[in-house]
């Protein structure tokens, strides 16, 4: 059988850029959406090159438990030798912010002071030994911004807290952080492909937490949406060290979040392994990051044609 490349993911919508870019190539691929699959262990996977795009945020579309679904798919994937772009590791990340700190530390990358608790009332008890600050409670499994809140205090925290105006996470597990300010307003989204830097876009973050730069996640009647600056480098020491935490935890295709305080300190705060692109930012730049990621992936898969490479390892 000729090798395909396979999409594996749970929301259509996140889908026409890379179909785009599929076409403009004369190319194609097969769409694994797992909110409408099942999976026999006992059969062999089709040989390609699957791209897993699985998000934290698959919650909010009523996917509760799909990205179990696809850890189970992806393991089954891994097992029979298949070549996984953004494999079980990328997923175990995804969907765990506590953990990504942990892998980001390990790499020598800073992140802000996190605490973190399982049930509202753990975050209540690390509210009272936070200290002084402004603090954010974030889910342990978001997306989208989803679930994220900012406080001038610990103590308003937990007063938000205690009148119920604080979402859990889908995992019952909280983060209570340390707020990072920006002088400018502005949080940095540095995008990889291929495990190497692609470029990287400025983000408004005076307007809130839904930070997503896809076209649909943008929500209708909204004032002012985030506004998005594609940049062409970052620090180039943060960059070696992005691109070390990439390779060591097998993901080839992310955006990674940081904020730089007034004093220069660079603090990363998400890592999205299911990235999109923002098209506005992208036209007034000139660039085409799903067109890049159509290109990685045909080469990847062409790869597979070569003698004795069959089986690449996941990454």
């Amino acid at each position: 059988m000729t090798p395909e490349i396979f999409i594996i993911h749970e929301n259509p919508e996140w889908l026409p850029p890379f179909a785009a870019a599929f076409t403009d190539l004369g190319e194609n691929f097969s769409d694994w959406n797992m909110a409408e699959r099942d999976l026999d262990l006992s059969q062999t996977p089709p040989p390609g090159v699957f791209y897993n795009r699985m998000s934290a945020s698959s919650f909010t579309r009523g996917h509760d438990r799909v990205p179990e679904l696809t850890s189970i798919t992806l393991a089954w994937l891994e097992r029979h030798g298949r070549r996984v772009i953004n494999g079980s590791r990328a997923l175990q990340l995804e969907v765990n912010k506590a953990a990504q700190y942990a892998a980001l530390e390990a790499a020598g990358i800073t992140v802000p002071r996190t605490l973190v608790g399982l049930g509202l009332s753990a975050v209540d008890r690390l509210l009272s030994q936070f200290g002084d600050g402004p603090v954010i409670l974030k889910p342990n499994r978001g997306g989208k911004g989803s679930g994220v809140a900012g406080f001038e205090s610990a103590a308003a925290a937990a007063t938000a807290l205690r009148a119920g105006e604080v979402e859990s996470s889908i995992d019952g597990v909280t983060l209570v952080q340390n707020y990072i300010q920006s002088p400018r307003g502005i949080v940095t989204r540095a995008e990889f492909i291929g495990g190497k830097f692609h470029y990287a876009v400025e983000i408004d973050a005076t307007k809130g937490f839904e930070l997503c730069p896809a076209e649909v996640c943008q929500i209708p009647g909204q004032e002012a949406a985030p506004q998005f600056t594609v940049i062409d480098t970052i620090e180039p020491a943060l960059q070696s060290r992005f691109e070390n935490f990439l390779e060591a935890n097998n993901i080839a295709i992310a955006g990674i979040e940081f904020v730089t305080d007034a004093a220069g300190n660079s603090y990363t705060y998400d890592v999205n392994t299911n990235t999109n692109y923002n098209p506005d930012a992208e036209q007034a730049a000139g660039r085409n990051a799903p067109a890049a990621v159509a290109q990685f992936l045909v080469a990847e898969r062409d790869r597979l044609s070569v003698p004795n490479n069959s089986t690449a390892a996941a990454a």
